[in-house]
């Protein structure tokens, strides 16, 4: 089966049939990704940036590609190629990545890019590193995507998912229960809702958020094809938490979540993440990313996190009790693709390229 190179570039808001395909590709993939996915380029071009699908097909369906965002640079000198947790390939298959990664580059250089970032979805350490500095990329000192996060295992059964967390966090799921604490399933109608609780979270643990309209275009985007939730944790109906859970395939991501200053005694955070998980499950899903902790090893963030509450560090506290394995990825890579990179082109350049719609609530 030959591997064809091919540039497919979706223009905004048309759905091609590739672009259809290449998200039924990435749904069914080992590596596929939310961030992979055209509703991702789409909601990226609403806000800044431009996006085109890169693949390589067998003549009638990809077998490997990525989601390339581009982001200009200041004066009109050109731009940087993204492939957030991405690309979608086979890594183990070496011709394979060589001719996707070379594609990649050919599109990039028609857009005038600078370099070429890439977030591979896999974890560090192994072969992967060895064949991406082979063609030219280096491993970067920053990165665009948390580089670890925790991963909860959905594949058992809602009492043995609780049976895994921590003592205190079904305490904690209970107790919200217990006091009459309930969790509904929003609409894009409670988008506005829900970024109210944003903006209070942001200002109380000094996060940046989105804007409103960031939070409803990703609903109006996932939604129509299930791939996201909004729940909100009320009192009385009183909005007290809240987060939006995405799902691709048999893969869920607790990608940005809230809660008020009111009655955070009560657990609302928890019962918000736990309706969350129950209903990534329902939908098919055997693991839940719960997005973004300090990147340090397990043993660190374990000596560590009673302590501390700089950074990630309290949402470690939070994110621990609920299960799962510690997850770190292979970073950042940068290939230049022209002379003068890394040469710095004002102030925007190159570390404020962000993307994530991340912002973790606490308890």
């Amino acid at each position: 089966m030959s591997s064809t190179p091919h540039l497919r570039i979706a223009a905004s808001g048309v759905v091609t049939g590739e672009v259809e395909a290449w998200n039924r590709f990435v749904a069914a993939h080992g590596r596929g990704n939310l961030l992979q996915t055209s509703q991702w380029g789409s909601l990226k071009q609403n806000f800044g940036w431009d996006w085109e699908l890169v693949t390589l097909d067998n003549g009638d369906s990809p077998i490997a590609g990525a989601i390339v965002l581009y982001r200009k640079l200041p004066l009109g000198l050109g731009t940087i190629a993204y492939v957030p947790r991405g690309p979608v390939v086979d890594w183990d298959n070496v011709a394979q990545t060589k001719a996707l990664l070379a594609t990649l580059h050919r599109a990039a250089r028609r857009r005038q890019a600078w370099a070429c970032w890439i977030e591979p979805e896999v974890l560090d350490g192994g072969s992967v590193a060895s064949l991406l500095k082979g063609v030219g990329y280096s491993l970067a000192n920053h990165t665009i995507q948390p580089r670890s996060t925790i991963v909860v295992d959905l594949s058992p059964s809602e009492d043995e998912i609780l049976a895994a967390m921590k003592s205190k966090t079904r305490y904690n799921i209970r107790l919200a229960e217990r006091k009459s604490v309930t969790v509904r399933e929003g609409t894009i109608a409670d988008v506005e809702v829900f970024y109210t609780l944003m903006q209070e979270t942001g200002e109380r643990d000094a996060f940046g958020i989105h804007s409103l309209d960031y939070y409803r275009r990703a609903m109006e985007l996932y939604s129509p094809v299930g791939q996201v939730a909004l729940f909100l944790a009320e009192l009385d109906s009183e909005p007290l938490a809240g987060l939006m859970v995405f799902a691709v395939g048999t893969r869920s991501w607790y990608i940005c979540g809230a809660s008020s200053d009111q009655h955070r005694n009560l657990m609302p955070a928890y019962a918000v993440q736990w309706a969350a998980m129950r209903w990534a499950k329902a939908r098919g899903c055997i693991t839940y990313d719960l997005w973004g902790i300090p990147d340090a090893d397990e043993e660190t963030l374990e000596e560590q996190f009673a302590e501390r509450s700089d950074g990630l560090w309290g949402v470690y506290r939070f994110k621990r009790g609920f299960g799962g394995q510690v997850v770190r990825y292979a970073g950042l890579w940068e290939r230049s693709l022209n002379p003068l990179y890394p040469l710095r082109v004002g102030a925007s350049y190159p570390y404020r390229l962000r993307t994530s719609c991340h912002l973790p609530s606490r308890d």
